[in-house]
């Protein structure tokens, strides 16, 4: 994930930021001390107006249960329980037992604990072991890029009609127009911005907010 949005000059990203509802006390004190903690992994952290946009669309779409795949220091968490309906729940999917191990402490200070239930270990192994049949209103992907078709594919039977997935870094800083970017990640992001625009089980719109967001909708 990425702090600021693409291929704004500072000038007008500040201009964004200040123009959007503002992070609360908790989600600042999050992003800094995630900060400091891995300051190597923090470029992971959703920027706060891409934080705001995910709760809006949480309350907009009326979600009550979601799925997050791949959490981090748990800010976007945060931010997607709050959109929910009352008595939704979130089930946030990482690897890492020391970057979520913040989280559950961010979560519980937002009074989220109650909320969010974290299941650590591979994603796609949780999805699998779902029941293979519409639960969920709205799912948020931020993991392993090159597994990001694999993500889609489990998920899709999973959403009920009319639920949300957005994914993120979906632009990978620009690096999916250069020809000359072949990594691993670049291409898994292409593939998946492929796929989805290929699937009639969805309509979708790719949005330059963060590093870019992938919203389908599921028809």
């Amino acid at each position: 994930m990425t702090r600021t949005t693409e291929a704004l000059i500072p000038k007008l990203q500040e201009y964004v930021a200040a123009n959007s509802s503002a992070p609360d006390q908790v989600l600042l004190d999050l992003a800094a001390e995630t900060e400091k903690l891995f300051p190597d992994d923090n470029f992971m952290q959703i920027g706060p107006e891409q934080g705001t946009f995910m709760t809006l669309i949480a309350q907009i779409s009326g979600a009550k249960q979601v799925i997050e795949i791949g959490s981090f220091t748990g800010y976007s968490a945060i931010c997607l329980a709050r959109g929910l309906r009352p008595g939704g729940t979130l089930l946030a999917c990482d690897i890492s037992e020391e970057w979520t191990s913040v989280a559950e402490r961010y979560w519980k200070r937002a009074g989220l604990d109650d909320t969010i239930t974290l299941k650590l270990g591979p994603a796609l192994d949780t999805l699998r072991a779902l029941p293979a049949e519409p639960q969920f209103d709205l799912a948020f992907v931020d993991a392993e890029k090159e597994d990001y078709v694999d993500y889609w594919e489990e998920l899709v039977p999973r959403m009920r009609p009319g639920a949300l997935i957005l994914a993120d870094n979906t632009l990978h800083h620009g690096q999916v127009v250069d020809p000359d970017e072949n990594a691993t990640n670049v291409q898994g992001i292409r593939a998946y911005n492929a796929r989805v625009s290929a699937d009639d089980r969805v309509e979708q719109v790719l949005i330059p907010i963060g590093d870019g967001v992938n919203l389908a909708r599921v028809k």
